[in-house]
């Protein structure tokens, strides 16, 4: 059994613990109530575009624009996977990992060459001597910003535009509950023209010889289609970091739990241990007396 002090330094490292777990709690809660604000602002931008997009869908074709027209065959795949910089929240960048070793090997089995770009250091920490990284976008995820998915999606219009992949899909967690996140893959480009449809309208798409457009279609769809990929690129971040605030508030009231379970238990120890002594030192005394 362990002495009574080395119960009191457990003790008091466990209360230590706890009044850490529970502000990191607290912050994440805090974090991830401004996060879910930004993602209801986007959700309300995403519905206004896809509501302009839904208008001209009838008339729109894959050939139309370059971002939407797919490869004849597909060999080189990039997978753009959103992670965390920071740890401690749960199972939420093991599990993402997983999906990503699992899709990787799949699309790897099927003959195609696949590539990973990162937005978060713990997905790169993982994959950058286990797979082909092409860039790591650095600082991006812990305060989600409209100018940084510009330029992730710049620069993956233009891989896809030069030839270097032949389609990329972004991997990332799907905010479900501050409890549940699921891993999941979305194609971005070439963009599928299912994004372009608006699944809540109740009428059929207009054609496009039921209206009339300034500037013209063409035109209209090299300013629509890449504020559309740009807009995915950041809601998925928006997503991750949700995700990742919430994985790490259950986390924490997890090991605060625990840890408050752990006290009780140690404080019953310590206390066994105590009764043990005096126990011990009444016996002493008893028998130094009946000595004498």
């Amino acid at each position: 059994m362990a002495s009574i002090k080395e119960y009191n330094r457990k003790i008091g490292s466990l209360k230590n613990t706890v009044k850490i777990t529970k502000t990191m709690k607290m912050v994440s809660a805090s974090k991830l109530r401004r996060a879910q604000e930004a993602q209801n602002r986007a959700k309300d931008y995403a519905h206004e575009v896809n509501n302009l997009i839904y208008r001209i869908a009838g008339s729109v074709e894959q050939g139309m624009h370059p971002l939407l027209t797919p490869r004849q065959e597909a060999k080189s795949v990039l997978l753009l996977v959103f992670s965390s910089d920071k740890g401690l929240c749960g199972g939420f960048n093991n599990n993402l990992i997983k999906f990503v070793g699992t899709k990787s090997a799949e699309l790897t089995a099927e003959g195609k060459d696949v590539s990973l770009a990162f937005c978060g250091r713990r997905g790169h920490l993982y994959f950058a001597n286990r797979g082909k990284v092409w860039k790591n976008y650095a600082g991006v995820t812990a305060a989600p910003h409209s100018r940084d998915a510009s330029e992730i999606a710049a620069e993956l219009e233009e891989a896809f535009s030069s030839g270097e992949f032949d389609e990329i899909h972004m991997v990332y967690n799907h905010f479900v509950s501050p409890l549940s996140q699921e891993p999941q893959i979305d194609q971005l480009i070439p963009l599928p023209l299912g994004t372009l449809e608006d699944h809540d309208a109740a009428s059929d798409a207009v054609r496009a010889d039921d209206f009339i457009t300034e500037p013209g279609l063409a035109e209209l769809l090299d300013n629509l289609i890449p504020r559309l990929v740009v807009f995915k690129v950041f809601f998925s971040l928006l997503e991750n970091s949700a995700g990742e605030h919430g994985a790490r508030m259950t986390a924490m009231d997890n090991a605060t739990t625990n840890a408050g379970n752990l006290i009780d238990e140690y404080t019953l120890l310590r206390n066994r241990a105590r009764q043990a002594a005096i126990t011990t030192e009444l016996i002493e005394i008893i028998s130094g007396a009946e000595a004498l």
